[in-house]
């Protein structure tokens, strides 16, 4: 267990209880590791505190902060099934044959089908992409889908993001006539799909170390693959130029960032390596997209998971399911412009649906357990007829952050509902739903540990939330300790320099797995504060000895936060928050977003 969920150790300056309802935890357990850090490597403090609360060891330094695919990056064929699966696509590139990727229509999906599809077309294969309509459809392969791409002559389908549950589909096109490979990172089960190849690391007989990847990761892993036999096969030996695939790692870094795989070992170093890529903007869709997003900066992961991913999943989550996958593969300028401003008008339908089932979730939830939460189960399950599916996967992240467990949320039509969980550290969502299907409580269902869907008819619900809290208890805990925020440091606002914020970003990027580093404004009064947009709160702190930050707090006005930041009487409050460099209007500055503030009166500091 990480030092940020030890609870044993003193509160970070001493605050048990935050506005937000959380004790602070100080991330670093011990202060010798990171004392040996800047010994050996000469490194400054605030960088080895950093490594150390993230549990980087001495040797391992170097590595960390410049992950290179040479070190991180496996041999594709250590993947079962990876081999079978490059020498059937290496034959169909070579006899012509007709190839169709079928994606999932979330952003790994999204990014996954445009990297094979811009693979493909560079090597001289005849490649199409196939993106399922989320409410006609569902999630993943379907067999009237897959035969309607028999019949429009091909030979192999390539499913990303998806496959690894879908039997009967794949049984189905197997029987047609299909060559399928089923590309994915979801759980699997002990039975496998009829296909070619099943290559996902996450299958119960794959001794893969790798299985943090995300699905984009993996097709990676197979572009690789098959560049390297069609290399040894003298394919580009007649005039024919062998890809870079280096330039397609932004996709990469944006599926891996927005599906919330672990940001560590080769995640870390794909993305890295991605964001790169993508300052560059070579990809004229991603470009146009940062373009409408406003995003006037080098990307980073922040903005990769809240400005562009968001966009891209919006029309598989309320608009046109293809949108995103023809957005990233597209080189028309013309057409990447109006599919950006799609998105972007899509993006905003779905954070106004998302608003409206969010609220309906709170007050049903909070209807049935009062405001004070007694007696919340280990995992919450909610659901209303109508609510749009599209954005069920938000309204439970949002209901996790707020609730601090499991959430799922469905939304039914007539005798079925379809719903998405999202998880908290520590509890396998994605084996529960399976679980859940095999004991018959399901339709269908499956995930990772960290999200799962599953489909369910209204009459199972009561003995389906039975079952969820019955075997996520355990892993939560009988009686969840309060929730924690784990804080790096202490600093005055003076402090809180673009020097040490350069410093603090060769420890990224930063996202699961390697938390974004987050300190503890200290002794602060709040100015100048202002309501702005959807609940969000602005303000300037100023500390005792003058020295000032300018901070945001987002969504503050859900919880106590927002009115103790827009308190007339100013009260003096520790705050605690990221440091981000702000280039509005050209002008470099510091910014904290705020996650969290507690009086200052009572505490270590008071």
């Amino acid at each position: 267990m990480s030092s940020e969920f030890r609870a044993a150790r003193a509160a970070f300056l001493g605050i048990e209880r935050s506005l937000t309802g959380r004790r602070w935890a100080a991330r670093l357990a011990d202060e010798r590791m990171a004392l040996a850090m800047a010994q050996r490597h000469g490194l400054p403090d605030a960088i080895c505190r950093l490594l150390a609360a993230r549990e980087v060891d001495l040797d391992g330094v170097p590595d960390f902060l410049e992950p290179t695919l040479r070190k991180f990056l496996p041999d594709p064929s250590h993947l079962k099934d990876m081999d079978t699966a490059i020498a059937r696509v290496v034959r169909a590139v070579r006899e012509g044959e007709k190839i169709v990727v079928f994606g999932d229509y979330d952003v790994d999906g999204a990014t996954s089908s445009a990297l094979l599809a811009r693979f493909f077309r560079a090597i001289g294969g005849n490649v199409a992409v196939y993106i399922p309509d989320r409410r006609k459809e569902g999630y993943g392969p379907n067999t009237p889908a897959l035969l309607g791409i028999k019949e429009q002559g091909a030979a192999v389908v390539i499913t990303v993001d998806c496959g690894i549950t879908a039997f009967e589909p794949l049984a189905e096109a197997k029987r047609a006539g299909l060559d399928l490979i089923v590309i994915d990172h979801h759980i699997a089960e002990i039975a496998l799909p009829e296909a070619v190849a099943v290559v996902d690391p996450n299958r119960l007989d794959d001794a893969s170390p790798y299985k943090q990847m995300a699905a984009v990761g993996v097709s990676f892993l197979l572009a690789v693959g098959v560049n390297r036999a069609l290399r040894e096969a003298g394919w580009y030996s007649n005039g024919r130029s062998e890809p870079d695939l280096r330039r397609w790692l932004d996709l990469v870094a944006l599926g891996t960032v927005c599906d919330v795989v672990p940001l560590t070992g080769v995640n870390r170093a794909l993305v890295r390596q991605g964001l790169r890529v993508m300052a560059d903007r070579t990809n004229i869709g991603l470009a146009a997209l940062a373009d409408i997003a406003r995003l006037r900066e080098p990307p980073g992961a922040y903005h990769l998971g809240f400005m562009l991913g968001p966009r891209v999943n919006a029309g598989g989550r309320v608009g046109q399911a293809d949108l995103g996958a023809r957005l990233l593969t597209s080189e028309d300028p013309q057409e990447v412009g109006a599919l950006a401003l799609r998105l972007d008008d899509f993006n905003a339908e779905r954070r106004a649906i998302e608003r409206e089932v969010l609220d309906q979730a709170i007050a049903r939830i909070e209807g049935l357990y009062g405001p004070d939460r007694t007696g919340l189960p280990s995992a919450l399950v909610v659901e209303s007829e109508g609510w749009h599916i599209g954005v069920i996967g938000i309204v439970a992240s949002r209901l996790v952050e707020r609730y601090g467990r499991p959430a799922f949320v469905i939304g039914m039509d007539g005798a079925l509902g379809k719903g998405s969980g999202r998880s908290v550290k520590g509890v396998d969502l994605g084996a529960a739903v399976i679980a859940a299907r095999q004991a018959g409580l399901l339709v269908n269902g499956g995930g990772h540990a960290m999200a799962a869907g599953l489909t369910v008819a209204r009459d199972a619900l009561p003995d389906l939330a039975r079952f969820l809290d019955e075997r996520l208890a355990p892993q939560l805990g009988a009686a969840p300790a309060m929730r924690e925020l784990g804080i790096d440091a202490a600093l005055a606002p003076g402090a809180a320099t673009q020097e040490l914020v350069d410093m603090i970003e060769r420890a990224g990027p930063f996202g699961a797995g390697n938390a974004l580093p987050r300190f503890a404004v200290t002794s602060v009064r709040v100015n100048h504060a202002q309501p702005v947009g959807e609940g969000h709160v602005r303000c300037t702190l100023v500390g005792a000895e003058r020295g000032r930050i300018e901070a945001i707090a987002f969504r503050a006005g859900q919880t106590a936060l927002g009115p103790a930041l827009l308190d007339p009487a100013r009260p003096i409050l520790h705050v605690a928050g990221a440091l981000r460099i702000d280039r509005y209007g050209g002008r470099d500055s510091v910014r904290l977003q705020i996650d969290d503030a507690a009086p200052a009166a009572g505490s270590v500091l008071a």
